[in-house]
């Protein structure tokens, strides 16, 4: 069973304080410090989720292309490692978006833990099938394998994430 428990589904779709919010998050049989790299070293991202070119620093601005299609610019707020990340997605634009993972080890593995707030509501389903459709990439990627066409998963779990009863 996924860690949220909701039909295979690793995450939700909530609001909190009139902000949208995606959370998703699942357990991987790897180190803190493994799951860190897979989701901090550019080349280990390229593998699962996008590629990110900058100042990859806190308080530096980078640019990422993800597999979903989505491009643009974001920054890095925080970076404690292997705990938590904290990233503003299209800085200072009207669409900003706030993005944090969080890392904590488990009896057998590290939880990864992924927020995303700030999303208009209509479209807050989108991204959380989009999540959920690059977490199990990082774990085919974890697992050794190759990953599938990302957009075909995307396409299969989006009606699930914004059905009536999810929201």
């Amino acid at each position: 069973m996924s860690p949220m428990g909701h039909n295979g589904l690793l995450g939700e779709v909530r609001v909190v304080d009139g902000v949208s919010v995606v959370h998703v998050e699942d357990v991987y049989d790897t180190d803190s410090d493994d799951l860190w790299q897979a989701i901090t070293d550019p080349a280990r991202l390229r593998r699962w989720i996008a590629t990110v070119e900058g100042d990859l620093q806190p308080g530096g601005l980078f640019r990422a292309s993800f597999v979903g299609g989505w491009e643009g610019p974001g920054r890095i707020e925080v970076c404690d490692a292997p705990h938590r990340l904290l990233l503003t997605m299209e800085p200072d634009a009207a669409d900003e978006t706030s993005l944090e993972a969080l890392l904590s080890a488990q009896d057998h593995g590290t939880r990864l833990v992924i927020e995303e707030r700030g999303i208009p509501a209509d479209q807050a389903p989108d991204h959380a099938a989009g999540w959920q459709a690059h977490l199990e990439d990082l774990r085919t990627v974890l697992d050794g394998r190759p990953t599938g066409p990302w957009s075909q998963r995307w396409a299969a779990l989006r009606p699930a994430y914004g059905s009536p009863e999810r929201r």
